[in-house]
């Protein structure tokens, strides 16, 4: 009964920026980590970036510097502002929760695509 719903994709040129959102529901009142993978055509998913229940994150080290990753507790959000895109931030990005209680495991959103121009 988790639901993620990624938005915010689209087609920026190099340089340009984003902020993909990733809206939870099916849970509350837990805490949950929430982070951001990312899949380009013909490749493995990869990490991109994580928001741990604690607070504190991480990041891959294509993407430090230029990526931050939020989260909205009160609307079981989290956020992917992603700034000075590269052509090779290219891929789909999938959010993924692990969710609490009867509904702990590992859930994944669909997807929104970025893709950057040269």
């Amino acid at each position: 009964q988790v639901q993620l719903v990624e938005s915010g994709g689209g087609s920026v040129q190099a340089g340009g920026s984003l902020r993909l959102s990733c809206a939870a529901s099916g849970y509350t009142n837990c805490r949950v980590e929430m982070s951001w993978y990312r899949q380009a055509p013909g490749k493995e998913r990869e990490f991109v970036a994580i928001r741990y229940s604690s607070g504190n994150t991480d990041y891959a080290g294509t993407v430090k510097g230029r990526f931050t990753i939020s989260q909205d507790n009160a609307k079981n959000t989290v956020y992917l502002q992603m700034n000075n895109l590269k052509p090779e931030d290219t891929a789909l990005y999938y959010c993924k929760t692990t969710g609490c209680g009867i509904r702990r495991g590992i859930y994944w959103g669909q997807g929104t695509q970025v893709t950057v121009s040269s």
